[in-house]
């Protein structure tokens, strides 16, 4: 066939087949568009239902909050009506109120008004008699009163004077009363020895002959021991006996002790004068560490510091008025202990400060101050509580007791040794002491006489009846009781007595 047929017929059927697509494509979009308008109607048909029944719901619920704010609004209406109702009552109850108020307060103005017409009358007679008072008994109203309130203040001091001494009796029987059973029943629990000692040793000889071995060729041996110990030797005419003389106790027995076995073995010289002093040391370090480990066993205080133990027990060989000082710590501790039980206080406190009381005592000659508190200081430096420490510390008054407990052992601490044969001192210092007693109480305003009785554990008081009165013969035993206590150093308690008596003389002719 000719190509340009064949191209004309392929042409053709292109435009065929164009034109039969194109029309079928109208068809599917005539097919589409009336598909697509079906759903836009169900859509829409759909939209306005869903819509009329949200329309309906929302009127339902419009109603029902309707109704519920109709509600609402009649029951705040009816809650303000009875609020109005009970402020309308409160209202006329006020003005009830009111009018009565002012009824009174007339009626007051009217009474005032009689009582001040009353008042203007009564002071115009008062002013009357007050006149006629004055020109019959020729004084003044100041005069007067002057001499009223004097004979006011008289009786005054006297019924206080008088009240003063009851409440006092009162209270001091009642406290002498069970002071006196306590310290009575922890006196007749303790029961122990007192041991004496005095300043000086006396090592006894076996013969005078050994006077001289003693002191050795030119007194090299004397010298050598008195220089090893630190001690004087007193070689006189005493028979068959050496007087160790020395103000430090431990260092007199270490000479006593050396010179004891010097004695014994015979062999005095100064190598071996060295050599005994040197094992004397050591025997007395041991007894006063076993004195002090025994004597905190005894009383039951524990877990002491090693040097605490060894001060301890350098009190075996101190004294002090004659009194044991480590004997006189082992009583205190026990009696601070049943008085503490007695009183419900820690009783281990009071039995550790008690124990270690007099521990400045120890070092004492070494160490300037109070041995209260040299000892305070000693227990704090090895680890002591410091309530241990504040009852070494006040037991002599040096600082203010903290607890029951110090004052306790400073109760302990006078009884220990205030008992009948505790303590001895010499006569010049029992002279001074009472002399210094009797000045102490003439130094105040109004005393007439003084005098120390019951050797010195007693002063009385006589004052002059024109200078002071009942009131203040009261405050003057407490004023001399506290100079006492702060100029003078005594054991025990000094009991001051003030007495003011008045005679009426009167003769019969």
């Amino acid at each position: 066939m000719h190509p340009i047929i064949i191209f004309v017929i392929t042409l053709i059927a292109l435009l065929a087949g164009g034109i039969a697509g194109y029309y079928y494509a109208q068809y599917r979009s005539r097919l589409l568009l009336e598909s697509a308008e079906r759903r836009a109607e169900r859509i829409l048909t759909d939209a306005e239902n869903e819509a009329k029944e949200r329309l309906i719901q929302a009127r339902d619920e419009a109603h029902k909050l309707r109704k519920e704010a109709e509600r609402e609004i009649r029951k705040q209406e009816q809650a303000l009506r009875r609020e109005e109702e009970r402020l309308q009552r409160q209202r006329a109850s006020l003005d009830d109120r009111f009018e009565r108020l002012d009824k009174r307060e007339r009626a007051l103005n009217q009474r005032q008004s009689a009582l001040d017409k009353r008042y203007n009358k009564l002071q115009a007679i008062e002013k009357e008699r007050l006149e006629e008072l004055q020109r019959v008994a020729n004084m003044s109203q100041e005069e007067a009163k002057e001499l009223l309130l004097e004979s006011v203040a008289q009786e005054t001091r006297q019924d206080m004077a008088r009240l003063i001494r009851e409440i006092e009796a009162e209270a001091r029987e009642e406290a002498e009363r069970r002071a006196r059973k306590i310290v009575t029943l922890a006196v007749q629990r303790i029961a122990s020895e007192q041991v004496s000692e005095i300043a000086v040793s006396t090592v006894p000889l076996p013969s005078d002959d050994m006077k001289g071995r003693i002191i050795g060729r030119q007194g090299r041996n004397i010298r050598a021991l008195e220089n090893a110990t630190g001690v004087d030797l007193v070689v006189d005419d005493t028979p068959e006996a050496v007087i160790i003389s020395c103000f430090d106790p431990v260092r007199r027995e270490i000479a006593r002790v050396a010179l004891t076995k010097l004695i014994l073995d015979g062999r005095i010289h100064p190598a071996r004068i060295e050599k005994v002093v040197a094992k004397a040391r050591e025997e007395v370090n041991q007894i006063i560490r076993e004195a002090g480990e025994q004597a905190a066993i005894e009383v039951g205080v524990p877990g002491l510091h090693p040097e605490i133990i060894k001060l301890l027990g350098r009190l075996k060989f101190r004294t002090s008025y004659g009194q044991n000082q480590l004997d006189h710590a082992i009583e205190t501790a026990h009696l601070a202990g049943i008085l503490a039980a007695e009183l419900g206080a820690d009783v281990q406190v009071a039995k550790a400060g008690a124990l270690l009381h007099d521990l400045g005592k120890a070092v004492d000659h070494d160490v300037e101050g109070p041995h209260a508190l040299i000892g305070a200081d000693l227990a704090k430096r090895y680890g002591v509580s410091a309530k241990i420490v504040n009852c070494i510390a006040a037991h002599h008054g040096e600082v203010e007791p903290e607890s029951l407990e110090a004052i306790l052992v400073e109760a302990a601490d006078a009884i220990s040794g205030a008992r009948p044969g505790a303590r001895r001192e010499s006569l010049e210092t029992y002279v001074k002491r009472i002399k210094a007693l009797e000045e102490v109480a003439n130094s105040f305003e109004g005393v007439d006489e003084t005098y120390a009785i019951q050797a010195g554990r007693e002063i009385r008081i006589i004052v002059k009846p024109e200078q002071i009165d009942d009131l203040a013969a009261i405050q003057l035993s407490k004023n001399i009781a506290k100079a006492v206590e702060e100029n003078l150093q005594y054991p025990g308690q000094i009991k001051v007595t003030v007495i003011r008596e008045t005679r009426a003389v009167d003769y019969a002719k």
